[in-house]
């Protein structure tokens, strides 16, 4: 198996000014046909100020889920489903 058929030695890169001249060319005609690219972001979607109203106008803590989760941990009924937690993690990320 021969690794350095594949690796470069400093010796075999060139430095020959033709070759790096043309790099430079291309980069400076690279670089002027892009001058003229523009964009313009548009944003459908509701206002941020509408939706910080919205955040600040909801309930920081959903009583009514927290009563019946404490309800359901002191009487021993809370159970949890690890396979069930496995998977709504992975579908999150997937």
């Amino acid at each position: 198996m021969r690794i350095d058929a594949y690796n470069l030695a400093a010796s075999d890169v060139s430095s020959d000014a033709s070759l790096q001249q043309a790099g430079a060319q291309k980069v400076a005609h690279s670089v002027e046909a892009n001058v003229e690219d523009r964009t313009t972001l548009k944003s459908d979607s509701t206002s941020p100020s509408s939706l910080v109203s919205i955040a600040l106008n909801s309930p920081q803590v959903r009583q009514d889920k927290v009563d019946s989760l404490t309800q359901s941990i002191a009487s021993g009924k809370y159970e949890l489903d690890p396979a069930k937690i496995a998977s709504a993690m992975i579908d999150d990320y997937a």
